[in-house]
């Protein structure tokens, strides 16, 4: 364990690793914050469509008192 060459070795390939690790992480916060974006202006339209929804269901006439079409 006190050979430099392999010492230097197992640094250089942890150095490796961490740089991959960092890509990686960046990676997925990119997709992350993508994510939100999307979620955040699908919960948006949602949320117009139901008030839509709910302004045509006010709008919208009462049920008429006609019998149905089989009398």
């Amino acid at each position: 364990m006190n050979d430099p060459a392999k010492l230097n070795e197992r640094i250089d390939a942890l150095e490796v690793r961490l740089t991959y690790q960092d890509e990686t992480i960046e990676t997925l916060n990119q997709t992350i914050t993508a994510q939100w974006k999307q979620i955040d202006a699908l919960t948006r339209q949602v949320a117009e469509l139901r008030d839509r929804l709910q302004d045509a269901e006010r709008l919208a006439p009462g049920p008429a008192n006609e019998p149905p079409p089989h009398y």
